[in-house]
């Protein structure tokens, strides 16, 4: 470890959520959710025909058998969470994997179901791969009431999509969104990394150019992120892995702003860039959310807790009781830090957003203010008339805190929870 991170993690930790202390993750089951406003919905779908080796999520080789008992088992859960989510609205749910559409199908199935148990859903979002998004699957996922729709391209050099082991090349990749834009969802965003071993800037700028210019409404652009449990991680080594240096990934960036400016995209994420008018594609940005699925995380106002990553072993636990494989009880100080750190993503952190959420005595000032005046100093926020703003540095150093830090936090709850079904601690 980097001694800088050993003096400077619990200093930050402690000034954002009032405790120094790691964090523990132990598995005793969580309250039932409950009083939550307007959560979000999680679906993970883990199976995938190609594995890919930096991909840090969980995913597995798909069978059919495999995907038959998850199909059932994730029926079974939402059935047991019904009860409890009876009479909330839910503004989005979001499917990611693996990859959702592997098999189609039973993906529209889990879908009918969860909107028949827990009613109407607003925006339904799905994680794509290019080689699993026929035209048959699109219309698909259009008549089940898909709104958003995110294709993992990647790259557009076959040279690197090669390198980084993806099953399709840039033709098929291009023809995919193309053909997503075509059917008409309400919004279609395309996800590109950047900062891959040995790429280039002219590489870079002609993936932004060529996604940008096919009409999305929406583009995301990644990192390859240091996760040492991925399977590139394990077989490469971490410390082997060559990168572009932190001022060609500071020039990636700003040639994306540029350009998706000039072309009236504009910046509503440290990594995206959305047109005026449409709706933002996005994870797990919600204040709370509720999970189903191998590895579906939730978080509520009284618990943050993962289910089992193990697929077997979270079939086998349903209908019984709910899958989860630790949990941590969440105060409302920790509450008010996961909210700043998604509003500090999204570029925004208003006052008047900070009370709707935590009441009418709630004060960002008096809460954050000791954090966000020097960063206003540094210029790397701004004042607005209710908040503060991220500036275009700001967009960057958040870009680098995330990797240094809260990276780590995601290293060892997934790192642990991959190796074992039932975890006994997680230390954060």
């Amino acid at each position: 470890m980097i001694p800088g991170k050993i003096i400077w993690k619990p200093i930050v930790q402690k000034a954002v959520t009032g405790r120094a202390r790691r964090f523990r993750m132990i598995p005793e089951k969580p309250q039932w959710p409950k009083h939550l406003t307007s959560p979000g919905l999680y679906l993970h779908v883990p199976f995938c025909k190609n594995l890919c080796p930096y991909c840090p999520y969980n995913r597995i080789e798909y069978e059919e058998c495999a995907f038959a008992a998850y199909q059932q088992a994730v029926k079974q859960e939402i059935d047991l969470y019904a009860p409890y989510l009876e009479g909330m609205s839910f503004p989005s749910l979001y499917i990611g994997g693996g990859t959702p559409t592997v098999n189609w199908s039973g993906l529209v199935s889990i879908l009918d179901h969860l909107k028949r148990r827990l009613g109407s859903v607003g925006n339904i979002c799905v994680e794509l791969h290019p080689a699993n998004m026929d035209d048959d699957c699109l219309m698909a996922l259009k008549e089940a009431g898909v709104t958003m729709l995110s294709v993992g391209v990647e790259s557009t050099s076959d040279k690197l999509l090669e390198q980084i082991k993806r099953s399709h090349d840039s033709r098929t990749a291009i023809h995919a969104v193309e053909r997503a834009l075509r059917i008409g969802f309400e919004s279609v965003n395309v996800d590109l990394m950047f900062a891959l071993p040995g790429q280039s800037s002219a590489e870079w700028q002609a993936d932004v150019r060529t996604i940008v210019d096919l009409g999305v409404d929406q583009l995301s652009t990644y990192p390859m992120f240091s996760f040492p449990y991925s399977d590139f991680g394990k077989t490469k080594g971490i410390r082997q892995v060559e990168r572009p240096a932190h001022h060609v990934v500071k020039g990636m960036l700003k040639f994306t702003d540029d350009y998706c400016e000039g072309r009236g995209l504009r910046r509503c994420a440290v990594w995206s860039w959305l047109k005026p008018g449409r709706n933002k594609f996005s994870s797990i940005t919600r204040h709370h959310y509720i999970g189903f699925g191998p590895s579906a995380a939730s978080m509520t106002d009284s618990d943050f807790y993962v289910n089992t990553f193990d697929v077997d072993a979270y079939v086998c636990k349903l209908p019984a009781e709910r899958p989860v494989a630790v949990s941590m009880p969440v105060n409302r100080r920790i509450e008010m830090a996961y909210w700043l750190y998604w509003r500090v993503y999204e570029l925004k952190v208003l006052a008047s957003d900070f009370q709707s959420v935590f009441g009418a005595d709630a004060s960002l000032e008096s809460t954050f203010g000791h954090l966000l005046r020097p960063l206003v100093l540094m210029r790397l926020l701004e004042r607005a008339t209710d908040g503060y703003h991220v500036t275009t540095p700001g967009a960057y150093w958040i870009h680098r805190l995330q990797n240094e830090y809260s990276l780590n936090y995601i290293n060892r709850l997934w790192g642990t929870c991959r190796k074992t079904a039932w975890p006994l601690k997680v230390s954060l």
